[in-house]
């Protein structure tokens, strides 16, 4: 399960007030302030305090480490699988999107469009434009905010780090016109700025490819267990078998290995945009 914050937030839906309720009053049963709670769980207070108002989707590891320390009783298992999701994401996707939040290493593979947590806004419209069956108004608007407060990560998570592979091809190919391109290359120059953020693209021309598979997402969570995202046509795959995880590790790395180093990466955007 996952949260989705949107730029203008939200209504809390009535199933996250009932859960956040239910939270608050076993965590106050067994006499436990919102900080205890968050060390027993392994959360900050102001998470427990954020899914006690409604305001935050618990994750799976949030529900059962709370489920835990709480009697143990089934009722907020039972009560998670009823929890309603905000408008925005795919719902294949909205686990990944969780972990994302606490993630201390993300590293994505990207050989079909800017990732999304690169995108500007002008250049994930053209994409949400392109949707097929077409997208409303209204779900192009949910979609991009929750798009851009995925993007806060980059700014929020200073002591996450960032690896980005992208091949080269995504940016020839001028999704929504040369200006949206030229927009996307310098927000993606600043971004890698950031000490935390690491941009690498892979040539057009390489002999020896390891990424040929397709897409790869990787992320790390601060109890240190590895998990891998795989997108295809209308579905995604959540992977956390560690025999999977290793093989696409495996993989990765190759491709960083085979991908311009980051000063390399730099001056072949720079060049790209300056041909626009």
């Amino acid at each position: 399960m996952a949260e989705v914050v949107v730029v203008c937030e939200p209504e809390p839906s009535d199933s996250l007030r009932t859960f956040g309720a239910v939270v608050q009053a076993l965590r106050e049963y067994h006499r436990l302030s919102r900080e205890e709670l968050g060390r027993h769980v392994g959360y900050s207070k102001h998470t427990v305090a954020s899914v006690e108002l409604g305001r935050r989707m618990p994750d799976t590891v949030f529900v059962e480490a709370a489920e835990s320390v709480l009697g143990n009783t089934g009722a907020l298992r039972k009560a998670a699988g009823h929890l309603v999701r905000q408008p925005g994401l795919a719902s294949w996707f909205q686990r990944w999107a969780t972990l994302e939040k606490t993630a201390i290493h993300l590293f994505n593979y990207e050989c079909r469009m800017i990732p999304g947590l690169l995108q500007t806004e002008a250049y994930a419209r053209q994409l949400f434009a392109d949707e097929l069956p077409p997208l409303t108004d209204a779900q192009i608007e949910a979609t991009w905010a929750a798009r851009a407060a995925r993007q806060r990560l980059l700014r929020e998570r200073p002591n996450t780090a960032f690896n980005f592979i992208i091949e080269e091809h995504a940016f020839l190919r001028r999704t929504g016109g040369a200006e949206v391109t030229r927009e996307v290359i310098d927000h993606i120059l600043d971004l890698a700025r950031s000490r935390n953020v690491e941009v690498q693209i892979m040539p057009l021309l390489q002999r020896s490819h390891a990424g040929l598979h397709g897409p790869i997402a990787l992320l790390e969570t601060p109890a240190h267990k590895w998990f891998a995202y795989s997108e295809g046509q209308e579905s995604g795959q959540f992977i956390s078998d560690a025999k999977v995880i290793s093989t696409l590790q495996s993989r990765y790395a190759r491709i960083r290995s085979q991908a311009l180093t980051i000063a390399d990466s730099v001056s072949l955007l720079q060049r790209i945009r300056g041909d626009l």
